[in-house]
């Protein structure tokens, strides 16, 4: 889950990055306006983290330039405005949320998690794929009732699939997705055939059915 943080308040900034960092999201920053619309424009993310006073424009103005833009981030308004007025715009403008500062980061997270889970799989807590069982809050897989010991990459990997259930994937996409921190190693095949080799191995060993079919040329597909 890839999470922009767009905040000028340095300390802010890095607490947020930090425990995000921690509660599983994949995060990166912008402390201006013009950075944001930068890396937006570049970058499709799961999520945003927007602050509305920006030391060189409007938050809320790029909310509108994500919304006319058809972006399908999901948006976090936060600010020190208690202003309703503000919060009500922001909501109009299309924001999913709002948070008023000074907040508890464990708020945030929960509130991220919503609502990715409203844009990627209808608001669901659970997601069940013949015998896989994906527990969304408590980031926990199990292959009939047995929990399976995924890494950060392998838990990653099988939600994409799931999001992208019966289609065919390419390997471009899947390194794409595997190395977004990485932009040089997004032509690095041999990665996303290891960790999909391991993923494939770990839902094999509690008696799951090979659902990750090759698609010779192009990719996988995730049977669902």
């Amino acid at each position: 889950m890839k999470i922009l943080i767009v905040e000028d308040e340095k300390a802010l900034q890095q607490s947020m990055m930090q425990y995000l960092t921690a509660a599983g999201f994949q995060c990166e920053s912008a402390c201006n306006f013009r950075q944001a619309l930068h890396l937006l424009d570049e970058i499709d993310y799961d999520a945003i983290v927007l602050d509305i006073m920006l030391p060189d424009g409007d938050g809320l103005s790029l909310l509108k330039i994500l919304k006319e833009d058809k972006k399908q981030e999901g948006v976090i308004v936060v600010s020190a405005r208690g202003d309703v007025d503000d919060r009500v715009q922001g909501l109009k403008l299309g924001a999913d949320d709002y948070l008023a500062k000074p907040f508890h980061m464990a708020e945030l997270a929960a509130r991220l998690h919503a609502i990715i889970r409203r844009k990627q799989f209808q608001g669901m807590n659970n997601l069940e794929a013949g015998e896989i069982v994906v527990h969304l809050e408590r980031r926990e897989v199990y292959v009939h009732g047995q929990p399976v010991n995924l890494t950060r990459k392998e838990y990653d990997l099988l939600l994409f699939f799931l999001a992208n259930k019966n289609r065919v994937i390419t390997r471009q996409a899947l390194a794409e997705h595997l190395c977004q921190d990485h932009q040089d190693w997004f032509d690095d095949y041999d990665l996303v055939y290891a960790h999909i080799k391991n993923l494939k191995k770990k839902l094999a060993d509690r008696g799951c059915r090979d659902c990750i079919k090759s698609v010779y040329g192009i990719g996988y597909r995730f049977i669902g």
